[in-house]
């Protein structure tokens, strides 16, 4: 029998299982998917530690890649044999075999290995909405990215620069600026070192910047306001160190009359045009060379409690996989 993660219960790494698990046939509409390989992404935590609800007992994992192994009525667009990519619910990516909704399934170019497909597509689809989007980008700008040495984040240093962006990032370490330094990030910011808000002051001679990412969430998002220029947004987009705290909407309008989203990947691809659109754009970065996904780490599918460590402990840089 295939096995799988599974959890019965929220926590920390340890309530993660490797058990054996029935698979079976697709049902109308769905698709049984054989992984060659699985992302392991932040999200990933939420679910586990119970930020976000699963019901339980349930899987985890966003993404994956492999071979479509057979699909249930009604579903066309993919077939046996087929060499396809996802990201998106329900949980459970990781798993040796799935059977999954067959809607959020895009085919994977020849040209990328399925190692990088199921690295990218989660934070490569992020950076895609965020840039384009959310607040969409032109070129010229000069924006704030924090976590920038992270999966997202030398995603974002680099389409960044394709876009003619500059991209000031935050990061925790010395090494760490580094890394996003040579992936295109034009100023790196060690916050462990440096006052972020008054660097990028500095930086922006006093301007602040027209949009703030931040994926970290209650230790940024002050100072993120207040990096901001007059009728600035601010893309609150993750919660690294803890959900956001109830704030007044004054803090807004003393800023300068400030924008504020709070944008999920799943909202911009839940349309089956949109996320085709958005795949073929991440494709092309790709297969251009403009970005490259950078799989730092690479974990067996049964040794997860200490991918999840890593990541929770901010070990990692780039992207991180799990090998069924």
């Amino acid at each position: 029998m295939p096995k799988a993660i599974r959890i019965s219960q929220v926590g920390g790494p340890e309530v993660m299982e490797f058990v054996e698990v029935e698979v079976g046939n697709p049902g109308p509409g769905e698709a049984r998917v054989r992984h060659e390989a699985c992302g392991l992404n932040y999200i990933d935590v939420y679910f586990r530690n119970g930020l976000y609800p699963l019901p339980l007992p349930g899987g985890l994992g966003m993404e994956g890649a492999g071979m479509v192994e057979a699909v249930g009525e009604g579903v066309h667009h993919v077939k046996p044999g087929d060499r396809v990519v996802y990201t998106g619910r329900p949980p459970g990516a990781y798993a040796e075999v799935r059977i999954m909704p067959a809607s959020g399934l895009v085919l994977l170019p020849d040209e990328i290995d399925f190692q990088t497909g199921a690295a990218m597509m989660l934070q490569g689809l992020t950076v895609q909405y965020l840039f384009h989007r959310t607040f969409p980008l032109r070129g010229g700008e000069t924006i704030l990215f924090h976590a920038a040495a992270g999966g997202v984040g030398l995603i974002a240093c680099q389409w960044a620069k394709a876009l003619g962006v500059t991209m000031i990032g935050t990061v925790g370490s010395d090494e760490k600026a580094e890394l996003a330094k040579a992936h295109g990030c034009a100023h790196t910011i060690n916050y462990n070192k440096e006052n972020f808000v008054e660097r990028v002051k500095e930086l922006t001679k006093g301007q602040g910047v027209p949009v703030v990412y931040d994926s970290v969430g209650k230790d940024t998002f002050t100072g993120s306001l207040d990096c901001l220029s007059p009728l600035g947004m601010m893309v609150s987009f993750g919660n690294a160190s803890g959900a956001v705290p109830p704030f007044s909407l004054s803090e807004l309008a003393s800023r300068g009359s400030l924008f504020i989203t709070r944008p999920t990947l799943f909202s911009y691809m839940a349309k089956r045009h949109d996320l085709e659109v958005m795949a073929s754009d991440l494709f092309s970065m790709v297969m251009s060379g403009k970005v490259k996904i950078e799989i730092n780490q690479r974990y067996a599918l049964r040794d997860v409690i200490q991918a999840h460590r890593d990541m929770e402990a901010r070990k990692t840089t780039g992207s991180s996989i799990l090998l069924p």
